[in-house]
């Protein structure tokens, strides 16, 4: 292992939820799954519970970021942070949300630093940090918030893409309602969206010419406005300003034909109008190892592409291809070499 290699550092997410067996269970299989060296930003006590609850005996240890990669193949490294925590799998406990906030961002923190190459977050309860104060979104919003914090000299739109094997894609609006998306689906929106869209997949995917389809917002792109108008007077408009900038878009085109495999081949990446106009199909595809990966970003961050999992948490069950596939990704989009 190289000793000057950076960890991945991954945050907790919800301490309810099968962010930690996750982590422990990668870290159990690390040799056969291929992980890189990452650290846990969480509680350590925390982790030796539920460990015990799923049968697991694994050495976790404390640590600082640095000194993560020398441990990392003797103990789960943990970097503590905030107070020691209650194992109670599956139940939603009050006084847990600012430990998750601050894992998020420490481990960014980390990165600013020097100390970690990039970032896998576990899945979070945002229902149960809105009720904290927590005023973002998602994820996805408030590292676009951090980034402009600790980077305030770089631009920082945070995008949103799910990334599997045989498909990737970005939805333009994210979490908002479906009433709302007409209304936000500007043509400035869809070609910023774009343009990040291309230029993350040139530089950190290692696309030379990265080939873009953009969905229609209604049945059918709008039958020439006769089913809506927006695909004609928006969408439309947005692919030709992306055509004149010299990025490969087309469009709008029937979202009900633009996912079965010969479709599949004729482009890179998916820019859907809203969140499940894409990600049904790419969740329905690659349900296990698709990896939510935030574009637009100073640094790297991943994500495994599902949700808490209450119903599983503590059982030792949980899937984890998507969470070692999102710390593989990580490693390698900080690293473009290994591309």
């Amino acid at each position: 292992m190289d000793p000057d290699q950076k960890p991945v550092a991954v945050s907790m997410g919800e301490p309810a939820g099968i962010g930690l067996e996750l982590a422990l269970v990668a870290w159990n299989n690390r040799r056969s799954l291929r992980l890189p060296p990452f650290y846990v930003r969480g509680d350590e006590t925390l982790l030796a519970e539920r460990a015990a609850a799923i049968g697991m005996k694994i050495r976790i240890e404390s640590v600082s970021p640095d000194q993560a990669v020398r441990q990392f193949s003797k103990s789960l490294p943990v970097v503590q942070t905030g107070p020691a925590l209650t194992d109670r799998p599956g139940e939603e406990q009050e006084g847990t949300a600012q430990s998750v906030v601050a894992c998020i961002e420490g481990c960014v923190e980390d990165i600013r630093g020097g100390l970690a190459s990039s970032l896998v977050t576990n899945p979070i309860n945002k229902a149960a940090l809105y009720r904290t104060g927590f005023s973002y979104p998602g994820h996805t919003e408030f590292l676009g918030a951090l980034a402009r914090k600790y980077w305030p000299d770089e631009p920082a739109e945070p995008v949103m893409m799910i990334a599997g094997p045989e498909l990737l894609v970005v939805p333009v609006t994210i979490h908002i309602p479906i009433r709302d998306v007409p209304a936000v689906l500007t043509e400035d929106l869809i070609v910023k969206t774009a343009e990040i869209t291309a230029r993350d997949l040139a530089d950190r995917f290692g696309y030379s010419n990265p080939r873009l389809a953009l969905c229609g917002l209604n049945p059918h792109a709008g039958e020439n406005g006769t089913i809506g108008t927006e695909d004609r007077d928006v969408i439309a408009p947005a692919v030709a300003r992306l055509r004149a900038k010299g990025i490969a878009a087309s469009g709008p085109h029937a979202a009900d034909t633009l996912f079965h495999a010969p479709a599949r081949k004729e482009y890179d990446c998916v820019l859907g109008m809203y969140h499940d106009q894409v990600l049904v199909p790419a969740k329905t595809i690659g349900f296990d190892d698709s990896v939510n990966v935030t574009l637009g970003l100073p640094f790297v961050r991943t994500s495994p592409d599902h949700g808490t999992a209450y119903g599983l948490a503590g059982a030792g069950t949980a899937r984890i291809d998507s969470f070692a596939a999102a710390l593989r990704m990580a490693n390698v989009l900080a690293n473009p070499e290994k591309l």
